[in-house]
């Protein structure tokens, strides 16, 4: 089994920052891929990005190339995302998701664990 807990959201202005964070417990996830997908109100749950914990590959859905950053960091089994530039449309729950392989790694339905999410608000 694999845990995640996310954390870092909140409630920040248009053109703000903010990091969130996945921390991941339990088995070894040296071959995973994870990922952040976002949900807002009356919306499918949508891919924002995606990074491989080995080899350290990403991904990123096109409305938040440039702003939004993933990263990891082994010693902590912690998986980062960077926003920057935020705006209102960015407003959603987001959650952190694990695969065993990566595979069609933008849909969530193929991942194996997913966190409790975090909320992030942005107001104009």
């Amino acid at each position: 089994q694999v845990q995640l807990v996310e954390s870092g959201g909140g409630l920040v202005q248009a053109g703000g920052s903010l990091r969130l964070s996945c921390a991941v417990s339990g088995r070894t996830i040296s071959d995973y891929f994870m990922g952040w997908f976002r949900q807002a109100p009356g919306k499918e749950r949508e891919f924002v990005a995606g990074i491989s914990w080995s080899g350290g590959s990403t991904d990123y859905a096109d409305s938040v190339k440039g702003r939004f950053t993933i990263s990891r960091d082994k010693a902590k089994n912690t998986v980062y995302l960077q926003m920057n530039s935020l705006k209102p449309e960015d407003t959603a729950d987001y959650y952190c998701a694990a695969q065993r392989r990566a595979w069609d790694s933008r849909r969530s339905v193929t991942y194996d664990y997913c966190g409790q999410g975090t909320q992030v608000t942005v107001s104009s």
